[in-house]
């Protein structure tokens, strides 16, 4: 990473290595704009991963971006790993062991995942578990990585993008679907994070393109 950095092809671009090493990337390079949180980035042609674990999350995400969700799961099954893990590397960084069993929260999350068509606030959440709001939202974020409404919004982005992929629904459907209050609001959040509109994701990854292959 420190190569590449030395190079300057970084300079200007956003990039990240492990989160031992981050804070020493930042001094020595600081034309690199380093996010110390994330397990990659992509930067174009330029992806850079917080670790040897962290690069097969970045070639996952390779895959999806030229393939499609669906594929990437399907290599993701191959190799036993999930296909898109949530939270930055900030999780993996030593912390004190939490007194909630992690299975408390995993059961949170699949009851929120199946009900990602609702409006879900974080208090029904922190009722779910049996918290109080602020330490629910204090230990999510220790045990994932991210607040919970920013993985409610992963969460709902990800099944749009199945959505998009396996289905004829259109993005009125979807993004009720997936629990957006407006179409208008699931276009620009799911541009905001795909980095194109959900109709153009559909021409490049839908049944109809993949027919293609």
């Amino acid at each position: 990473m420190f190569v590449l950095a030395a190079t300057g092809l970084l300079d200007g671009r956003g990039a990240t290595t492990h989160w031992r090493y981050t804070a020493e990337l930042a001094e020595r390079f600081p034309n690199i704009l380093v996010d110390p949180d994330v397990l990659y980035v992509d930067s174009g042609q330029l992806i850079t991963s917080a670790g040897s674990a962290a690069g097969i999350d970045a070639c996952l995400h390779l895959v999806a971006r030229d393939f499609g969700t669906q594929v990437a799961n399907s290599v993701a099954r191959r190799l036993v790993m999930s296909p898109q893990r949530t939270g930055g590397q900030a999780q993996f960084i030593p912390t004190p062991v939490s007194p909630t069993p992690r299975s408390d929260l995993s059961r949170v999350m699949q009851w929120a995942r199946e009900r990602l068509h609702e409006p879900l606030e974080v208090r029904e959440l922190a009722s779910e578990a049996a918290m109080s709001e602020r330490t629910f939202l204090r230990r999510f974020t220790e045990a994932t990585g991210m607040p919970p409404k920013a993985w409610l919004q992963h969460e709902r982005l990800g099944r749009a993008r199945e959505l998009l992929e396996s289905t004829n629904q259109n993005t009125d459907q979807i993004a009720q679907h997936c629990g957006y209050r407006s179409v208008e609001s699931f276009r620009v959040a799911f541009r905001g994070v795909v980095g194109v509109p959900p109709s153009v994701y559909r021409e490049r990854f839908g049944r109809e393109s993949k027919a293609i292959f």
